[in-house]
């Protein structure tokens, strides 16, 4: 009975060891999606925001605040002070496109200007943001180094 013990000795570490590298990855894996998940959801409620800023303004004005909505996507406020920090790494303003009367032809193919609900007729603003990557910071874990995300937007009902 004494021999079978020394015999069994050090088996839990030899399991563990063995186990320990999956279990590794499935909790650096599940952690890097999570971030993924995390930076997306940043970026669709940066794009809410600056499309309820937009929806409060008529387009056609003189100072349609385009560039400040931009900013308010990227930085989640204005440019003001050139320390500002994105929200996300990696995105900037080039990313960020503005879609309404004035600005259709960002957004080809839709329609912004006298939009018909059968109950009306109202005036649309979208806020998106296209090609954002995801950069994975263990990407020897998961599996890959990018995640380019599809085009995030948000549309709302603009003022006349």
């Amino acid at each position: 009975m004494n021999r079978n013990l020394k015999r069994q000795r050090g088996v839990a570490a030899v399991e563990f060891g063995i186990l320990l590298i999956p279990l590794l990855m499935i909790a650096f894996g599940t952690t890097e999606f999570g971030r993924a998940i995390y930076q997306y959801n940043t970026l669709a409620k940066a794009t809410r925001d600056a499309t309820r800023f937009l929806s409060r303004h008529d387009s056609t004005a003189a100072d349609y605040p385009v560039d400040e909505a931009r900013c308010l996507v990227v930085y989640g406020k204005d440019c003001n002070g050139s320390t500002a920090v994105p929200l996300v790494p990696g995105l900037t303003t080039d990313m960020v496109r503005i879609c309404d009367r004035s600005n259709a032809a960002n957004c080809p193919g839709e329609s912004f200007s006298a939009v018909d609900t059968g109950s009306g007729v109202i005036n649309l603003v979208k806020v998106k943001i296209s090609g954002y990557q995801f950069t994975s910071l263990v990407p020897f874990v998961t599996g890959f180094t990018t995640i380019t995300f599809g085009d995030i937007g948000t549309t709302m009902r603009q003022v006349l």
